[in-house]
């Protein structure tokens, strides 16, 4: 592991060509100015997968602030919750929640009917805040970025980039400083229950602070990671990972080039991800996904039962990076 941090940390401070790696897009900045310290692509598209429910819990936070739902309110479970796929928790449709519990298993858990009960509870149905996802979207210029769902599940429409990605994430640190501690928790009880989070940085990397990971066929292993070190906040976003272990290898050997480098190199920089040119070269979504994800599922679409062998997969990877 220690190799292969060392090969992709070497590629980021010489600049070379990741595309020979076949690499996702990437994007590593300062967390509180947007300015750019490392970038592989930013504007290429990607399906987001569970980075879908930054913006869910980015609304949630945004209806808390503003009184439309209470931390303590419970919310339903509906016949539509109980549809979703794994990774889900699975309560009994008219079953409640907290506000607050949901919040956790979104985050922690990454639960697919969470998020729907969440949409649902905020938009009255999950059309309608879609609808609300996409005007958020637009607003915190988001430009190549479309949200068909509340959850990340498998939707072709449904498309993001690492640029897009930190610009929301980025507002979700900034107006919502108070609910900071959701995307830092390593863990969540439900009952009997205690749920571990899927974002192994959490556990491996000094400083490590949040934010969300993702995963679908169509795109592989995401995550957007903040790290904090003597005060310094760094996100990395990374997109397209084969594995839940290149993935982490990948954001850590981000975030440990950016805290070594940050300094007087940085002091003339001021692109970031708001000034930075749209790259004219982008590329859309399948183009992309074809070079970089080559065998990742098989090269199937990705069904109920991927996504089931998916979440256990997760789950078994957590539970070795964690010693259990």
């Amino acid at each position: 592991m220690r190799a292969a941090a060392l090969v992709f940390a070497i590629i980021a401070l010489l600049g070379a060509d990741v595309r020979q790696v076949q690499a996702g897009p990437a994007l590593l900045l300062e967390a509180d100015t947007g300015k750019i310290l490392y970038m592989e692509d930013p504007d290429d598209q990607w399906h987001p997968a569970s980075l879908t429910k930054i913006m869910t819990a980015y609304l949630t936070f945004l209806a808390l602030k503003n009184g439309w739902i209470m931390l303590d309110e419970k919310i339903p479970y509906s016949e539509n919750a109980s549809r979703q796929v794994p990774s889900k928790i699975g309560l009994p449709v008219g079953a409640t929640m907290s506000v607050n519990l949901a919040l956790e298993a979104l985050i922690v858990k990454s639960a697919n009917d969470v998020a729907v009960m969440l949409a649902e509870a905020i938009g009255g149905t999950e059309e309608d805040f879609v609808e609300m996802m996409n005007a958020a979207a637009a607003q915190l210029g988001m430009t190549r970025t479309y949200f068909a769902n509340p959850n990340g599940l498998p939707d072709p429409r449904q498309v993001t980039t690492a640029r897009d990605l930190a610009k929301l994430s980025r507002d979700a640190l900034r107006r919502f400083p108070e609910h900071a501690h959701y995307w830092s928790m390593h863990e969540m009880r439900i009952g009997k229950r205690r749920l571990r989070s899927h974002n192994s940085l959490l556990n491996s990397f000094d400083g490590a602070d949040g934010l969300k990971t993702g995963f679908i066929c169509d795109s592989g292993y995401n995550v957007v990671a903040t790290a904090t070190r003597d005060g310094k906040q760094l996100m990395a976003v990374v997109l397209g990972g084969r594995s839940g272990e290149e993935r982490s290898i990948r954001a850590s050997s981000l975030l440990e080039h950016g805290f070594q480098s940050i300094g007087w190199k940085q002091i003339f920089n001021t692109t970031t991800v708001d000034n930075l040119p749209f790259d004219s070269a982008a590329r859309d979504v399948l183009s992309v996904r074809r070079a970089v994800l080559n065998g990742v599922c098989g090269g199937r679409r990705p069904t109920a039962r991927a996504q089931r062998a998916a979440a256990r997969a997760r789950i078994r990877a957590q539970r070795a990076a964690a010693g259990k």
